[in-house]
């Protein structure tokens, strides 16, 4: 039997965009599936939704779980979904898979190289579909030089963070890089790599969101270093920011691969679509 993947989102007061995020988890070929989806109290017809969903999960035969009230941040969210998580390995998804197959390839991935995780590439696309940035890392796992797999993209075994621990919530922006440095930093985890893009994420998040959120990622980055006893912090601290600064650089074929994408993407939601409201008719 496959390995139970548990899939984790966590929302608050952003019903439209939680109802994007839902559809394409919907599009997803991986059979064994747990969807927890942690709300932070929305008052926007975000639990009416949820509780309207379960149908489509009990006959999909995936496992299905919401939980709703006030948390202390993204990090506290994400933390509370990892303690109710069942499955055998444990991702986000904050946006959108690119493709339908992407948990099963990120999977695969994994047990042909019997790895603890996998990462893979991501692009940012803006709320007119223009893509924004490409992030591309590859898999050299040394911090050094600045190397950091995309968040939104990893998915780790639960044992890792029955090891290691979960997130801390006295980070607000960089409490995703402060973890993947403490669990890298001795290169003993290893991820598999898929040099493709598996996500799309909407441009804008809460490290993405102008330049007092960029000075904060890298103050609180530098301290992430300094906590896990890890030298030459300010020179590791300005490659990772030449790097990302680099992912703006978009490469002509970068733009018209998304598209292609993106309108494979769009495709299969629209056909998965047709088909909910033709079994909506039979009932």
């Amino acid at each position: 039997m496959s390995k139970k993947v548990t899939v984790i989102t966590t929302t608050y007061q952003d019903l439209e965009h939680l109802k994007k995020t839902m559809e394409s988890l919907k599009s997803q070929d991986y059979d064994n599936l747990e969807y927890i989806v942690v709300d932070g109290g929305s008052k926007d017809g975000t639990l009416d939704y949820l509780t309207d969903q379960r149908k489509y999960f009990d006959k999909r035969g995936w496992s299905y779980t919401f939980c709703s009230g006030k948390d202390e941040g993204i990090y506290d969210a994400i933390n509370k979904g990892i303690e109710l998580a069942k499955g055998d390995i444990i991702g986000f998804l904050f946006d959108c898979f690119a493709c339908g197959d992407a948990l099963s390839r990120m999977i695969a991935a994994m047990e042909k190289e019997d790895a603890d995780g996998v990462h893979a590439d991501l692009d940012y696309i803006d709320e007119e579909g223009k893509l924004v940035r490409h992030w591309e890392m590859k898999n050299s796992g040394k911090l050094e030089e600045g190397w950091m797999p995309a968040h939104p993209t990893m998915y780790l075994k639960k044992e890792i963070y029955d090891q290691y621990g979960v997130y801390k919530i006295n980070y607000r922006i960089a409490a995703d890089y402060e973890f993947m440095v403490r669990i890298f930093k001795d290169r003993r985890v290893k991820l598999a790599y898929i040099p493709d893009v598996l996500i799309h994420m909407f441009y804008g998040g809460t490290s993405t969101s102008g330049a007092e959120s960029y000075i904060q990622s890298f103050m609180e980055s530098m301290r992430a270093l300094k906590e896990n006893k890890v030298p030459h912090r300010f020179k590791i601290c300005l490659v990772r920011t030449f790097r990302v600064a680099s992912q703006f650089y978009i490469q002509e074929e970068e733009i018209e691969n998304m598209k292609k994408r993106e309108a494979l993407r769009l495709e299969e939601l629209k056909k998965l679509k047709e088909r909910e409201a033709a079994e909506k008719e039979e009932v």
